[in-house]
């Protein structure tokens, strides 16, 4: 049996002077970091949303509210561990995740290949990142922020 999820997540740049910039787990020196309760790693949060999905579990502002003061800050590489061990749980395993960054800056190529290997640490699976350009076109275009659509395989049994 398997399932397909989709998730999707965007955040906007942040204002906070030294915020670091997370996509993935991976940290991009010297860029403007995102606005968010937790780190902001927008492709953390569209891959959890996605696994969430497949599985039928709700999705990631279900289980880390950013109501909730004990998810300030959080590292949501650990967050996307926790979704994985609760997809375990219900007897479902990663088969894939694949990810589309949209973002004019900053350059993902560089980052790419540790991108993919921290997101298939914590999935025991293979993933893969693509940066794709908004072309110019609203908020993302005028590089306002970052968005990530993701799209994960569970198998089971």
């Amino acid at each position: 049996m398997i399932r397909v999820g989709h998730g999707f997540d965007v955040h906007p740049f942040s204002d906070e002077a030294g915020r670091p910039l997370l996509l993935a787990g991976v940290s991009f020196p010297g860029e403007r970091g995102l606005a968010g309760h937790s780190d902001a790693d927008v492709v953390a949060h569209a891959v959890a949303d996605a696994l969430l999905g497949a599985a039928g579990l709700g999705d990631l502002g279900e289980l880390f509210p950013d109501t909730d003061p004990q998810w300030h800050g959080a590292d949501s590489l650990r967050l996307l561990a926790e979704v994985v061990n609760r997809i375990d749980a219900e007897g479902w395993t990663v088969a894939n995740v694949d990810c589309s960054v949209i973002l004019e800056a900053p350059k993902l190529k560089p980052h790419r290949r540790a991108m993919e290997l921290k997101l298939g640490a914590v999935l025991s699976a293979p993933a893969s990142v693509k940066a794709k350009r908004a072309e110019g076109l609203g908020a993302l275009g005028r590089r306002e922020g970052i968005a990530c659509m993701a799209v994960a395989l569970l198998e089971r049994g």
